[in-house]
């Protein structure tokens, strides 16, 4: 008798357990990394056609991933197996805070997912152009997202909005602080770097876990535009970075970025966390590279144009919970909810088998129980839509991963850390290491949007500055006075 099909999750990646929910303990709450339990459950939910919602403006590419050095140490997975191995990929850009019809060059940070079509099922990096994030927790993620559309009354963009949620944050400032330099408006997609931001985890054959973050440095050189030439650009051509990346692909001028990633092991992390009082999995911080060097993987090339960028960008759908055996998860809080909202928006945005669309369809055989609900065209025929209950003992762990046990500690409940958390000292040490014009561009680019705050909000803001460096306060305040707002 012919053995079934393996069990996979709708994305391809094998699932050896498909009897057990992840659970802290044997009699312990479940625990909202447990994709497959969410992703069973979402799909379900949804087997009646819903709703869905128009995404942010972007621009994608598809591409190879090709491993230069080897990392099996560190990892399992197979897109890792040999120097030289190529996997094809797909890449979206964006803007993210604006509509669809807002303009490329705005300053906001750029979205940089990539997804890689591997051997066993779909691994997507799911990151931005910046290391680091405004907020560390989930629950604010809705608040934040507010605060950078339009007011709820004026239907006008709003720096009150947003400064005064990002004064009440201290954990802000350092991605505000990237923000309001010459990284925060980036002249086209090709010359930004990108990076995973949070920390994932890698295991290898031998089930040792370690924590990682990636890093992917654009072969093109960083070029960023001045506030002026932004808004100028704005103006002229709204579509900037995507005729830039369509028509640098047109031509045979790939784009490279050069991938890598940071490596450490528990105990590396405990050691550094007790030393600095950062926490290693905050969103928030970065980790130094003198601590923690970047370790080479592999070169990212775009080198082919979508047919259809409706088909394939608009549609194209990405999850962080998206990671194929050799990879993992951490107990970073931000991860631990895009897990979750990531899939739930594109079931909302595109539809109930989104993953079935080519963009986002493995390239590997999947099966599942999955059936019905809108877009039903990878149905699985006449196959069983059920798993019938295996024997006990006859299952893998996890989701076939091989990854070691994850160690809770402490008790369940609310943490705020804020007021007693280091939040001053690594934008402060980024600002330090602006050069004098940037630093300057800095002052006037936050004072061209704070000088339209309210004075407590305003106050609250330039007390966060000063706590990072006094002479950022001071650089504040005198391009704020250069604009005719009076500041203490």
């Amino acid at each position: 008798m012919s053995q079934p099909p393996r069990h996979t999750t709708a994305s391809g990646i094998p699932v050896e357990d498909d009897q057990n929910s992840l659970s802290a303990g044997p009699r312990g709450p479940l625990l909202l990394q447990d994709f497959h339990l969410i992703e069973k459950l979402q799909h379900f939910n949804r087997e009646r056609i819903p709703e869905r919602v128009v995404h942010a403006k972007g621009s994608g590419a598809y591409g190879a991933f090709t491993v230069t050095h080897d990392i099996r140490h560190f990892s399992k997975a197979k897109l890792f197996a040999a120097v030289g191995k190529r996997t094809e990929t797909f890449v979206r850009f964006s803007t993210v805070g604006g509509e669809r019809g807002s303009a490329d060059s705005e300053r906001d940070p750029r979205g940089f997912a990539v997804r890689f079509y591997t051997e066993e099922g779909n691994w997507d990096l799911v990151g931005n152009n910046t290391p680091v994030f405004f907020i560390k927790d989930p629950i604010k993620f809705p608040d934040f997202i507010h605060t950078q559309k339009r007011c709820p009354r004026s239907n006008l963009k709003s720096a009150n909005m947003m400064f005064d949620f990002w004064s009440q944050a201290p954990e802000s400032l350092h991605q505000v602080t990237i923000l309001f330099s010459d990284r925060g408006t980036p002249d086209g997609y090709r010359h930004m770097d990108g990076f995973g931001s949070h920390t994932f985890s890698l295991v290898n054959a031998d089930g040792e876990r370690v924590y990682v973050k990636w890093h992917l440095k654009t072969r093109q050189g960083i070029r960023n535009l001045d506030a002026a030439d932004a808004v100028r650009l704005g103006g002229i051509d709204p579509d900037s970075a995507q005729r830039d990346l369509f028509d640098a692909i047109g031509r045979g001028e790939f784009p490279q970025w050069d991938v890598s990633v940071q490596v450490a092991s528990e105990e590396q992390l405990a050691d550094w966390g007790a030393r600095t009082g950062w926490n290693p999995f905050d969103l928030t911080k970065v980790w130094p590279h003198r601590d923690f060097p970047l370790h080479p993987v592999g070169l990212l090339e775009l080198n082919r144009n979508p047919v259809n960028y409706h088909a394939e960008v608009e549609q194209a759908a990405f999850s962080p919970a998206n990671v194929v055996p050799g990879m993992g998860y951490s107990p970073d809080k931000m991860l631990q909810g895009r897990l979750f909202s990531y899939h739930d928006a594109a079931l909302y945005r595109v539809g109930t088998n989104h993953q079935h669309l080519p963009v986002n369809s493995p390239r590997c055989p999947f099966h599942n129980q999955q059936r019905d609900g809108a877009m039903a065209f990878g149905h699985g025929g006449a196959a069983q839509n059920y798993a019938a209950v295996n024997p006990a003992g006859q299952h893998g762990g996890g989701m076939g991963h091989g990854e070691p046990e994850l160690a809770l500690a402490g008790g369940a409940g609310r943490f705020d850390g804020r007021g007693t958390e280091d939040d001053y000292t690594q934008p402060g040490n980024l600002f330090r290491l602006l050069p004098a014009q940037e630093k300057d561009n800095l002052f006037n680019n936050l004072a061209g949007a704070l000088v339209h705050v309210d004075e407590s909000i305003l106050q609250r803001q330039l007390g966060h500055f000063d706590k990072a460096d006094p002479a950022y306060g001071r650089g504040v305040r005198a391009a704020l006075k250069a604009r005719g707002r009076n500041v203490d």
